[in-house]
């Protein structure tokens, strides 16, 4: 799929995004939405895409584009505030040094990332109240909620992964992730078209045996036997039947009841249709 030329690519992501949009309610008149840009390619996906997206609206919306600088080194501050400011994005650069505060929590050799993590996306919540900022857009993709749900079936026992959306809770603005419907290799490819500095993590980057690195791994070796699986997996997540999951009170939710998601009960192969844009 990302042998695609870049104007259909775009397309394609653009229209996941808008079908995304319609089932979930990511993006409302008036909406001020901070997207955060760690200056990987995910994020500069979605910071190019959802503008595209937006400028398309029949009503108002506002983008402001976040940087958190958390003190890795070699972190290419300037170059982003730069490729930001060239692209025409209102821009701010934070910095706080949370990798002083990760090196004395975490034992020599731990994975960093889920702690990491958190501490920015609190730093995110502070600087969305600051700006007046009522959504949180992340570039989580497609990728990540499989592996999310993956992970948390293998280690943790539970079937769970992200949401489109978290709601507004206790004044914190929403959380949106307007690219769970596009594939991680259709987002990467999308990346490499555009003029911007790719900056990678030097903190957790050289940690081979994480647990994300070795499921994508399988992922790969699976896709090889089966190459829709991500796709199909991807689908699972708006394809539930709580009737047939070891649940006590699944009697109680029949296929197709008000307590389940609105997408719930969708045919499988409309599910699909939406994930590939077709």
């Amino acid at each position: 799929m990302s042998g695609a030329s870049a104007p259909t690519l775009e397309r394609r992501l653009v229209g996941q995004i808008r079908r995304l949009n319609r089932a979930f309610d990511l993006i409302e008149p008036g909406d001020r939405i901070l997207v955060a840009c760690s200056g990987g390619k995910d994020s500069w996906a979605l910071a190019f895409l959802l503008r595209t997206y937006v400028r398309r609206l029949p009503f108002a919306v506002d983008l402001v584009a976040v940087t958190v600088d958390q003190g890795h080194p070699g972190f290419p501050a300037d170059a982003l505030a730069e490729a930001f400011a060239r692209h025409g994005f209102a821009h701010h650069v934070v910095y706080q040094d949370t990798l002083s505060v990760v090196r004395e929590k975490l034992p020599p050799g731990a994975t960093t990332c889920p702690l990491c993590s958190r501490l920015r996306r609190g730093i995110l919540h502070r600087v969305a109240e600051r700006l007046g900022a009522n959504k949180i857009a992340l570039g989580h993709h497609g990728d990540d909620a499989i592996e999310t749900l993956l992970l948390n079936q293998f280690f943790a026992g539970r079937i769970k992964a992200m949401p489109p959306k978290l709601p507004a809770r206790n004044g914190h603005p929403a959380v949106v992730r307007p690219l769970l419907w596009a594939l991680g290799e259709d987002v990467a490819a999308y990346a490499r078209t555009l003029d911007v500095p790719i900056a990678p993590c030097n903190v957790c980057g050289s940690q081979p045996d994480q647990r994300r690195i070795w499921l994508r791994r399988l992922l790969d070796d699976l896709s090889r036997e089966v190459p829709d699986a991500r796709r199909s997996l991807l689908a699972s997540l708006a394809h539930v039947d709580l009737a047939h999951l070891h649940l006590r009170d699944a009697q109680a939710a029949p296929a197709g009841s008000a307590d389940e998601t609105a997408h719930a009960t969708l045919p499988l192969d409309r599910v699909l249709a939406r994930i590939r844009g077709s």
